[in-house]
């Protein structure tokens, strides 16, 4: 036990209300009657303390006492957000990162179709893709490098260096005098969206306490589409300028976040107290989770609550399990360093432990790009005049509505997403998705030919593009980012991830590609193959998804016919023994 612990502990608030609920009965223990003595059956302790609640269910034997125990620091939803403040600002403005990502997909779909740059750079429709697809390209190498760099320095340092390559990339395409700048300007500021698409996510989990968790994840995916949405518009309001100031000015315009994210993360926003205890800076995390926890970072003028004493023993406990875990796996004792043990570490996801795991984080990354999202997202005015919309700006309104449409369905998928649970979602969008894209295609194929005489045929049209975003929004949008970190045992869940951002981003850049070439083939057969996509995406989700909502992360085992975090379990309740959770559980039911 370090000197901060033992510290903490002999200075916690002696008096804590405490409830005992014992056969539906309620009884206050007294002093000379210990809980734990003289209560051998299944007992029931919620102790209330500075707003949060900590439950503590033991169950005592001849030979040992067992402890299982929930917490929450306050209230869940919009309440706890407001209850943890400072935790909550924080990872707004690390929100930026996603902000940025959805502002790149929402701003090239108005460039690509201004007069000055269409005029100065004709583009064929490889061309058009190519430059599309660039970004995703250094997007996917931008996420696989950031993964690295931030588990060995900090999560900070690595959004900044993000930043800056950004910052270089968006200077390339702000200032092109060729073409040739833009495409340099798309890869190298692909890399840093990459990083920061994964890193302020990353971020954002490791400060929050676990009863917002989910919502402030959603804040990030409302972030990108309110991106999204920015992006587009600010295009559309430069669209008449007379000169290239039409494209410069929006394409600047994403400079200003990044700086404002980079000087953040540098000088304002606390490190992830998570990453401390890995990197062995225990009394820092210490102060840093008291502070994110609404105490101060100086523990020698205020007391450590209880549930940030137990947090932060959870948080040591996870570390020592990975590393025992990994050093098992690929069989050395010896810290990990090199090509070698990382290869081998990565290659532990394709092993019939984790084959099916993997595949679920690979294949939702799959189908949710090949749902069409991303090419309404980059290619929209081009999609909307192929149903029938002639002129620039009825088809920018109705390209542009499609992320207002997205933004308005983060509202519902946050609130059923925990009691309809992933999988029915899952079904009902790609089913919904896929009889909007066919209907689209059935009549992109009966009047392409004369759109003029059927303009409500056209309307159906869009109709149809808005229903399909709308069910998008709800499903494969926010659960493609739930599911993969849900999955996966805690040895394995970084790689986990890390590979299914990667496949995110390798979708995203075939999308980027091919889609101006199939319009250009038949706009019909492109809405086609994303009908087919999403009616694979139901039988996928069907047949090989597991349900994972409100199950606890350490039964998630239990879902997969191959249980790789069996002995995890049991390496981690000897692991919090050893470490004193146990015993602090013990404490403060005693001193109640």
């Amino acid at each position: 036990m370090t000197f901060w612990k033992t510290k903490i502990l002999s200075t916690y608030p002696p008096r804590i209300p405490l409830s005992t609920q014992s056969d539906g009965e309620v009884e206050e223990p007294s002093d000379a009657d210990s809980p734990l003595l003289s209560h051998p059956d299944r007992k029931t302790f919620v102790i209330n303390n500075t707003g949060g609640t900590l439950t503590i269910q033991l169950s005592s034997s001849h030979s040992a006492d067992t402890y299982s125990y929930s917490y929450t620091y306050g209230p869940k939803g919009l309440p706890g957000l407001l209850h943890n403040r400072y935790a909550f600002l924080c990872a707004f403005f690390a929100s930026i990162g996603g902000l940025e990502f959805g502002y790149d997909q929402g701003v090239i779909a108005n460039v690509l179709v201004m007069k000055d740059f269409m005029h100065r750079w004709p583009l064929t429709p490889l061309q058009k893709g190519t430059m599309t697809a660039v970004l995703e390209f250094g997007a996917l190498f931008g996420a696989l490098l950031a993964g690295v760099y931030a588990d060995r320095y900090s999560r900070g340092q690595a959004i900044v260096w993000a930043c800056v390559i950004f910052i270089i990339g968006s200077s390339f395409q702000c200032f092109a005098q060729h073409l040739s700048h833009i495409f340099i300007g798309r890869t190298v500021g692909g890399v840093g969206v990459g990083a920061l698409s994964m890193l302020s996510p990353i971020y954002m989990a490791e400060i929050s306490p676990p009863e917002v968790r989910g919502s402030l994840m959603a804040l990030e995916q409302f972030s990108i589409v309110l991106g999204v949405v920015f992006g587009f518009w600010t295009g559309f309001a430069t669209r008449e300028y007379p000169s290239s100031m039409s494209w410069r000015i929006p394409l600047g315009i994403q400079l200003i976040p990044a700086i404002i994210l980079a000087l953040g993360c540098a000088f304002v926003l606390p490190p992830s107290p998570r990453l401390l205890i890995l990197q062995g800076n225990e009394e820092e995390a210490a102060k840093t989770l008291n502070l994110l926890r609404g105490g101060t970072s100086n523990l020698e003028e205020s007391n450590m609550d209880a549930l940030v004493q137990l947090e932060l023993l959870e948080m040591r406990s996870e570390t020592e399990v990975i590393r025992r875990t990994l050093a098992r796996e690929l069989e050395t004792e010896e810290p990990l360093r090199g090509f070698k043990a990382e290869w081998k570490a990565w290659k532990k996801l394709f092993s019939e432990r984790y084959r099916d795991r993997t595949w679920i984080g690979v294949l939702i990354m799959v189908f949710q790009q090949w749902s069409g999202i991303n090419a309404l997202l980059y290619y929209g005015p081009t999609l909307v005049q192929s149903i029938g919309l002639r002129g620039d700006t009825p088809a920018l309104l109705v390209s542009g509505g499609i992320g207002i449409v997205q933004l308005f369905a983060v509202v519902p998928a946050i609130i059923w997403i925990d009691k309809v649970g992933r999988r029915a979602l899952l079904r009902g969008g790609s089913a919904a998705m896929a009889l909007s894209h066919a209907g689209i295609a059935v009549l992109v194929l009966i009047f392409q030919s004369n759109w003029s005489a059927h303009p409500f045929a056209a309307w159906i049209a869009v109709g149809g593009i808005y229903a399909f975003t709308f069910s998008y929004g709800l499903s494969f949008g926010p659960i493609g980012w739930v599911l993969p970190s849900e999955v996966f045992p805690i040895s394995m869940r970084s790689k986990g991830v890390a590979l299914s951002t990667m496949s995110n981003w390798m979708n995203n850049f075939l999308i980027g590609l091919l889609t101006p070439v199939l319009v250009d083939f038949s706009a019909s057969f492109t809405f086609l193959i994303f009908a087919s996509a999403c009616v694979l995406a139901h039988i996928w989700a069907t047949y090989f998804v597991p349900e994972t909502a409100n199950v606890p992360l350490e039964d998630i085992d239990k879902l997969f016919k191959a249980q790789a975090g069996v002995e995890e379990r049991v390496l981690r309740d000897e692991i919090e023994r050893d470490m004193g959770l146990h015993r602090l559980l013990r404490e403060l039911v005693d001193d109640g």
